[in-house]
């Protein structure tokens, strides 16, 4: 799912900590946070920054929804690494009091027709979200040989090795194979390319699929434009049977955006205040 505009976490980060006793620490609140947006997947909460490898994106995110409640009164900051409701915010929770507007120095405006504030982040996910969604429209304008042709090019971007594609009069269900290298590892590896759009692939595609190569590769890939069933999910892995990765459409392009295929990345540097380095100790 697209990430949460930072006006959308803040009433369900006061909610996690009134959850909490009105107070915890911040690696608490993340995933309790997380709960509040159902469609937020455990990848999307796992997500590195760009810029810093070592910060999760949805961490960096709720932090900085933090400190922007902290500069409004709805968030004790006094103490570090706790992070403690204050009577405004409760205030907040049950609708009683003025709420006091944001003076955070990212801010941008308002969306139109929305009359939420947004901010320099929020339009920067907004644009990777856009680019996602329009790979995903490129991907089912292809057609099902041109499809295949891509499949080559990205399973190779992303460390396979003499990919080719199979005859197709005589490909068993097989589109294309070859050998994924990791250092000293490799896995001879078969694929299939399914360009479809309205009709999602269902686990008897995945089940001929494994039969196809069973005894001749140790993995396979299964790649559509469109999506898995959910019993295409569950059959996609099973014990003592080779397991099949499988990349939907949305799964390919957030790949594509990761690796910087078919995408070219536009430098843009927004300077802000870090919101922890100032939380030294009294002591």
């Amino acid at each position: 799912m697209p990430y949460p505009k930072q006006s959308d976490v803040e009433v369900p980060l006061l909610r996690a900590l009134e959850q909490l006793g009105g107070q915890a620490a911040p690696q608490a609140l993340y995933p309790l946070v997380a709960q509040q947006f159902p469609d937020l997947t455990l990848e999307e909460q796992q997500e590195r920054m760009e810029s810093a490898p070592a910060a999760r994106k949805w961490w960096n995110l709720v932090r900085w929804v933090r400190q922007s409640l902290v500069q409004r009164g709805e968030i004790d900051g006094s103490i570090r690494d706790v992070w403690k409701i204050t009577e405004s915010g409760r205030s907040r929770l049950t609708g009683e009091g003025p709420i006091a507007a944001p003076s955070a120095p990212q801010r941008v405006g308002k969306v139109v027709g929305g009359g939420t504030e947004t901010t320099l982040r929020d339009l920067a996910n907004s644009a990777v979200d856009d680019v996602k969604a329009r790979l995903v429209s490129e991907l089912a304008n292809l057609t099902p040989r041109a499809f295949e042709h891509f499949c080559i090019e990205f399973l190779q971007r992303l460390g396979y090795r003499d990919v080719s594609v199979t005859k197709r009069a005589h490909d068993g269900g097989i589109d294309g194979f070859g050998d994924f290298r990791q250092g000293a590892v490799r896995i001879k590896s078969a694929f299939q390319a399914k360009r479809w759009v309205d009709s999602p692939v269902g686990r008897p595609e995945i089940d001929k699929f494994r039969g196809a190569i069973q005894g001749q590769y140790d993995h396979g890939v299964f790649l559509t434009t469109s999506r898995f069933t959910a019993d295409a999910e569950a059959a996609s892995v099973r014990r003592g049977a080779i397991t099949i990765m499988l990349l939907d459409g949305a799964a390919i392009a957030e790949l594509m955006v990761e690796w910087g295929i078919g995408v070219v990345r536009q430098p843009l540097y927004v300077y802000e205040v870090d919101p922890t380095f100032f939380e030294f100790n009294d002591e």
